[in-house]
C-alpha cells in the first residue's frame, strides 16, 4: 500500500533495458497493475522495483507507458502528475491570434480615406462657454429636413437654433431650474420669461450640409428686462449670417401677468450681464395695427397643435413666424427672401385659439411684385374675437437667381 501511494503521486521512472531483460526472464503477464477488490477501485501502475509475485500471483511488470485496463479491457487515463497537470498552451494561443487577427480585420475595415472639408463633422455637443463666462456658443448642422423649396435654411430652423442656444447658455452656466429656462429662483417663485420683442436681420440663408456657428450673449434692458443677442456665423468662412436681438420680461406662471424682477433672480442673472451694444440697431417705427379693410390677406382658422405648445403650456414664439406668413401672398414667397423681421409679442396663446393671420403690402403693387425690388410687408396675428397676438413687420429682397431671369442666363456655381 506504501509503494501504491507513492506512485499516485510521484512519477513513474522508465526502466533500463538490463531491467527489462530481466523482467522478461519472469514472465511475459500483461496485467499492468494491482486488481482492486470493487470496481471503481483505485488503479495504479506496478513499481519497477515490485517483487515478480503479489498474493502468490505471477505478474509482470507493464511499461511505464502503458495505461492500466480495469475489469471490462478498458484503458484507464494516465495518472495525474505535475506534467500533465499544466494547461493546455496550445489551446491558450490559439486564443490569442484569433483575437489579433479579428482585431486586425476590424482595423483594416476603417476608412482611413481624407476628407473634403465640406465633409467635415463637427462633434456638435451642447456647447461651450466664451468669452470669460460671458458668451454661449454653439454648431448646428443643417439637415435636410429643415432647408424649404429653395434649398435653404428656412427662417423656423434658423429661430430654433436661437431659441435652443439660449436654453443652453443658461444650462451650461448652471443656472437652469425645473421651468423651461428659468432658474431656480424663478421656479420657486413661479416665474417664467416671455419675449417681448425680436428683430432678425437676415444676410445669407445656409444650405443643407453647412454646419453655422451660433454665439449668444446677454445683457440688461430697462429695470425689468433681459436683452438678448444672438450671431449666427459659417463656420467654413466665418461669413456673419444672421443677427438677432430679443427683449425678455417675467411673468407669473399662475396667474398670467408681468412681474418685477425679484433682486433674488436678479442675483442670479446679472453676473452674466455683457455691458454691450444690440447687435441690431432697434427700428423704432412703430408697427400698425391691421383691420380687414387695410390688410391685403387674410387667412383665418389657425388653431395651434399639441406639439405647437411648449413646457409652460403657451405656444412657442417660433410657431407665431409660421402663421404669420401663412398669409403672405404667394407671388412673394416664390420671387423674394426675407432679409428681416420684427415682431411685437402683445398676448400669448393657449391650445384652445383659434387665430387670423393679416398681411399688408405697403407700397408696391400686389400684381407687380415679381419685377419689384425690396418689399415691405406689415402683419397682424390676432385671435378671432378680435384679441392681438403679435404685430410684425417683414422686408423682402429679390432671391438670386432672379436677377439673371430677364437674360435667361443661370451663374456658373448654380450650374
Amino acid at each position: 500500500m506504501v509503494s501504491t501511494a507513492a506512485t499516485s503521486f510521484f512519477p513513474v521512472p522508465y526502466p533500463s533495458s538490463d531491467s527489462v531483460e530481466k523482467i522478461n526472464k519472469f514472465g511475459s503477464a500483461s496485467l499492468g497493475g494491482i486488481k482492486p477488490k470493487s470496481s471503481g477501485g483505485l488503479q495504479v501502475r506496478a513499481n519497477a522495483q515490485a517483487p515478480p509475485k503479489i498474493n502468490g500471483t505471477s505478474v509482470g511488470l507493464a511499461t511505464p507507458v502503458d495505461h492500466l485496463k480495469n475489469d471490462d479491457g478498458m484503458s484507464s487515463p494516465a495518472p495525474r502528475t505535475f506534467i500533465n497537470q499544466l494547461p493546455d498552451w496550445s489551446m491558450l494561443l490559439a486564443a490569442i491570434t484569433t483575437i489579433f487577427l479579428a482585431a486586425e480585420k476590424q482595423w483594416m475595415m476603417l476608412d482611413w480615406k481624407p476628407r473634403r472639408p465640406d465633409m467635415l463633422i463637427d462633434p456638435f455637443g451642447i456647447g461651450r462657454i466664451v468669452q470669460d463666462g460671458l458668451m454661449f456658443r454653439q454648431n448646428f448642422s443643417i439637415r435636410s429636413y429643415e432647408i424649404g423649396a429653395d434649398r435653404t435654411a428656412s427662417i423656423e430652423t434658423l429661430m430654433n437654433h436661437l431659441q435652443e442656444t439660449a436654453l443652453n447658455h443658461v444650462k451650461t452656466a448652471g443656472l437652469l431650474g425645473d421651468g423651461f429656462g428659468s432658474t431656480p429662483e424663478m421656479c420657486k417663485k413661479n416665474l417664467i420669461w416671455v419675449v417681448t420683442r425680436m428683430q432678425v436681420m437676415v444676410d445669407h440663408y445656409p444650405t443643407w450640409g453647412d454646419v453655422v456657428q451660433v454665439e449668444t450673449w446677454v445683457s440688461a434692458s430697462g429695470k425689468n428686462g433681459m436683452r438678448r443677442d444672438w450671431l449666427i456665423r459659417d463656420c467654413k468662412t466665418g461669413q456673419a449670417l444672421t443677427r438677432a436681438s430679443s427683449v425678455w420680461v417675467m411673468m407669473n406662471k399662475l396667474t398670467r401677468r408681468l412681474s418685477k424682477i425679484p433682486d433674488e433672480v436678479r442675483g442670479e442673472i446679472e453676473p452674466y450681464f455683457m455691458n454691450s451694444d444690440p447687435i441690431v440697431d432697434e427700428d423704432g417705427r412703430k408697427l400698425p395695427k391691421l383691420d380687414d379693410n387695410t390688410a391685403d390677406y387674410v387667412r383665418r382658422g389657425l388653431t395651434p397643435r399639441w406639439s405647437d405648445l411648449d413646457v409652460n403650456q403657451h405656444v412657442n414664439n417660433v410657431k407665431y413666424i409660421g402663421w404669420i406668413l401663412e398669409s403672405a401672398p404667394q407671388a412673394i414667397l416664390e420671387s423674394h427672401e426675407l432679409a428681416s423681421l420684427t415682431l411685437e409679442y402683445r398676448r400669448e396663446c393657449g391650445k384652445d385659439s383659434v387665430l387670423q393671420s393679416l398681411t399688408a403690402v405697403s407700397g408696391t403693387d400686389v400684381g407687380g411684385l415679381v419685377n419689384s425690388g425690396s418689399v415691405e410687408c406689415q402683419h397682424l396675428l390676432r385671435l378671432e374675437e378680435g384679441a392681438e397676438i403679435v404685430r410684425g413687420r417683414t422686408e423682402w429682397r429679390p432671391k438670386f437667381a432672379n436677377n439673371f431671369a430677364n437674360s435667361g442666363q443661370i451663374p456658373a456655381e448654380s450650374a
